[in-house]
């Protein structure tokens, strides 16, 4: 495995793969692992999720310059990002026993409820565009919970998730509980057919989800899966525009737009289509790209060389069909995976950015009649991750909200991850919920237990 710089194209490290031979083994050890934590008290594991969220913390600069020259987030971002993991640490270790609380049911049974309890080796397939936080949101509750972690990172992160092992390592977990499997996609089917694993989590591509899921479901094994997203920003008639496209620059430009839940499909009525893209357009237009090291960059390099062509494929598809171009459209010269930042206007059905999910720096303007045609383009696309709606009448953007086919939806707000809210999507955005009291619970068996 390498770890390549996409600011300069430079190798960072070489880092050996692990043997079959290995993985089984290393298996083995987490499933004896498991039988000792599963038995541990909410308490114990409470102190210790608390020291990982300090060890985060205490190490976030060192974390936070890896996760920035391996993948290239610019390092205010990736600062930001350890801050964020260490919260969902805090938070599961203070919240996990009361959401796992056995739950008295009045039947005929003398005594009834029911009980939550651990399942085993959890193992979560991760991608590299959030390195940090996608494994954190997976692993604090599935450790709280009494499972243990096994994680099979991106193959272009390898320090990330080695230093990620070493955080719960250094947290004082017992040995084992959480454990990096440093090996290439083609061994994943091999690890979740391992009978000693329980379920698998992946947050990813849809042809990868569409993988690990039937193998998952040909072993009867649960899966929760976070595909990808093409977020609707619906625009109406009377939202505040500067407000509103600044949310909406940001929203577009998190992590160079590399973001699942990155706001990518910009549907504006067209009585405020030209205010719109003026405003975004100067916005965009004037952000400075570069080193993601250096504290003024604003925007960072794309993850690797493939995904800046095949972003700008789309881009000049949708040029060629009558997009117009009002910043951007390119790739930029020099070394690195730049990709300038870009408004197409006047997209329309039959483009590639109006259907296809956009990871990078890549807004596309869609104009509307009205708030009913609005929904509907909104909802006219085969995933359902995120969304918001702009209006300065929030019982109208409420009602607008809930007609909105997506697992959330910000009124007035740029959608985000929280750990007090579940996380998830439906259509090919995926199935299943992180975080929360729902998050923790899809990892658990919820058994039913009744006295006479």
């Amino acid at each position: 495995m390498k770890a390549v710089n996409p600011a300069n194209g430079i190798l960072l490290k070489e880092y050996s793969e692990y043997s079959p031979r290995q993985v089984v083994q290393i298996i083995d050890k987490t499933h004896q692992a498991y039988l000792s934590w599963r038995d541990k008290s909410f308490a114990e594991r409470q102190s210790l999720m608390h020291r990982a969220a300090n060890v985060l913390r205490q190490n976030k600069e060192e974390y936070a310059r890896l996760m920035s020259s391996e993948m290239g987030k610019i390092i205010k971002e990736s600062r930001a990002e350890i801050e964020k993991c260490a919260w969902v640490c805090d938070y599961y270790a203070d919240q996990a026993e009361s959401f796992l609380q056995d739950e008295l049911v009045e039947t005929d049974a003398g005594k009834s409820f029911v009980t939550f309890n651990p399942i085993g080796a959890v193992l979560a397939v991760m991608p590299w565009n959030f390195p940090f936080w996608q494994v954190f949101r997976f692993a604090a509750p599935a450790l709280m919970a009494g499972n243990v972690g096994l994680l099979k990172h991106a193959s272009n992160v390898p320090g990330c998730a080695l230093a990620i092992e070493d955080v719960f390592k250094q947290a004082g977990f017992p040995e084992h509980v959480f454990h990096t499997l440093m090996i290439p996609s083609t061994q994943v089917e091999a690890v979740i057919r391992h009978p000693q694993v329980a379920a698998v989590t992946l947050t990813g591509s849809e042809p990868a989800g569409a993988f690990v899921a039937s193998v998952a479901a040909s072993e009867i094994k649960k899966a929760v899966l976070e595909l990808g997203g093409s977020d609707p920003f619906i625009v109406l008639e009377d939202a505040d525009i500067p407000a509103c496209v600044l949310t909406a620059s940001q929203a577009r430009m998190i992590n160079a737009g590399q973001s699942c839940i990155a706001a990518k499909r910009f549907i504006v009525v067209e009585s405020r289509v030209a205010e719109f893209e003026a405003q975004q357009a100067a916005i965009m237009g004037a952000l400075k790209v570069g080193d993601p090291l250096l504290e003024e960059t604003q925007v960072g390099p794309l993850a690797r060389p493939d995904l800046v062509d095949e972003l700008d494929a789309q881009v000049q598809q949708s040029i060629q069909a009558g997009a117009k171009v009002i910043t951007g459209g390119h790739k930029l010269e020099g070394p690195g995976s730049f990709y300038a930042p870009t408004v197409l206007s006047d997209v329309r059905e039959g483009m590639a950015v109006y259907s296809e999910e956009t990871f990078g720096p890549v807004s596309a303007i869609i104009p509307v009649k009205d708030a009913e045609e609005a929904i509907a383009v909104a909802n006219a696309s085969e995933f359902g991750l995120g969304g918001s709606v702009w209006t300065r009448d929030v019982k109208r953007g409420e009602a607008i909200a809930r007609r909105i086919e997506s697992g959330a939806v910000f009124v007035n707000g740029m959608t985000k991850s929280d750990p007090r809210l579940p996380f998830g999507g439906v259509k090919k955005s995926g199935f299943g919920r992180e975080l929360s009291h729902y998050g923790i619970k899809e990892f658990v068996n919820i058994k039913s237990i009744w006295i006479s």
